[in-house]
């Protein structure tokens, strides 16, 4: 297959894979319902695609396959709409390099670990990455550390699969992507199937991110899946089995989540409630906005909006948790 063709995960195929895979993908952890399309983009295909509706697999599937496509395969027209409504802009491969670098030399106290970076590009390291003998700094603990990519769009810098302003397809050993290094990582001290499959899982369930509009949150989560299947395929030169590709969707799709960055909610899920109060005479019905829209932006709003408050899943402790919680518990330590 032309590597152009791989960059666009088609929804029909997947389902020919398994049905359950997309239906997985499509599942909003937190209200146990669909994501929604929280975009107005897909209108024009009838009233199911309205912003507030969930993404149902035959909205997608059959005669409807193809309607979504990641940000290089739409119009400039729809990419110029995105752009305005909800100020979408994409980071190229090389930038996107250039900041994870930062996070490792963090990390690994030295530069130059995964690649070596030239002008708006990079070359891949062929050596074995060395990790030291440091409590808390060895390549079981590299995997196992948490990344979070914020308003994720089609999760370019966790999984690099292709470069999302150019289109262009990236081979498994050129990514640069935070859950790419995990997995090289991995196969760099892996022998067996299982022991790779073991911390492949280690390292999907310790990379996060989430996105505001529907579209990028099933192509995001599609990537990091077909993020691990090539990079399985590529170290054992056989397909990821159906079964193995379930069990890291049902992790990816907790990982992976929908959100309003700014209220922690639901997108468009905080409301003006109609509460009725009675007296001895009658009955008011009173209009109560979301108290938290009202303060704005900010801590002092965190806990105050009637919103859906997001779940996510924290797979160390095997637990599931608000991501409000986690802000909160995050200001305690600063």
């Amino acid at each position: 297959m032309e590597a152009q063709n791989l960059i666009d995960i088609k929804e029909n195929d997947l389902l020919k894979i398994d049905r359950t895979l997309l239906e997985i993908l499509l599942k909003d952890k937190t209200t146990g319902k669909n994501i929604i399309w929280a975009t107005d983009n897909y209108s024009k295909y009838g009233f199911s695609y309205s912003a507030e509706k969930e993404i149902k697999i035959e909205l997608i599937t059959s005669r409807h396959g193809g309607i979504i496509k990641p940000r290089t395969k739409k119009s400039k027209e729809e990419q110029q709409k995105r752009v305005r409504q909800k100020a979408e802009v994409f980071t190229p491969s090389w930038v996107c390099n250039l900041q994870n670098n930062l996070v490792d030399e963090v990390w690994l106290g030295r530069k130059d670990v995964f690649n070596i970076e030239k002008e708006r590009s990079w070359e891949a390291t062929k050596e074995k990455i060395q990790f030291s003998d440091e409590k808390g700094k060895s390549w079981q603990d590299y995997v196992n550390s948490n990344r979070l990519e914020i308003t994720c769009g089609e999760a370019p810098y966790l999984a690099s699969r292709y470069d999302t302003v150019t289109g262009e397809y990236i081979e498994v050993p050129n990514r640069i992507g935070l859950l790419d290094r995990k997995l090289r990582v991995v196969a760099e001290n892996t022998d067996s199937r299982e022991d790779w499959l073991k911390w492949a899982m280690v390292a999907v369930q310790s990379s996060y991110g989430f996105e505001w509009q529907g579209d990028n949150i099933l192509i995001a989560r599609e990537n990091l899946l077909f993020d691990v299947a090539e990079h399985y395929e590529a170290n054992f030169h056989e397909k990821l089995q159906t079964q193995d590709l379930i069990g890291f969707a049902k992790v990816i799709a907790w990982n992976i989540w929908q959100m309003d960055g700014l209220k922690f909610v639901i997108p468009n899920s905080c409301c003006t409630k109609e509460i009725v109060e009675e007296d001895l005479f009658e009955s008011h019905v009173i209009s109560k906005p979301c108290e938290g829209c009202k303060l704005g932006y900010g801590k002092n709003s965190y806990f105050k909006h009637n919103g859906i408050y997001c779940k996510i899943r924290d797979w160390k402790e095997n637990k599931t948790l608000r991501f409000v919680d986690i802000m909160k518990e995050g200001e305690k330590n600063d």
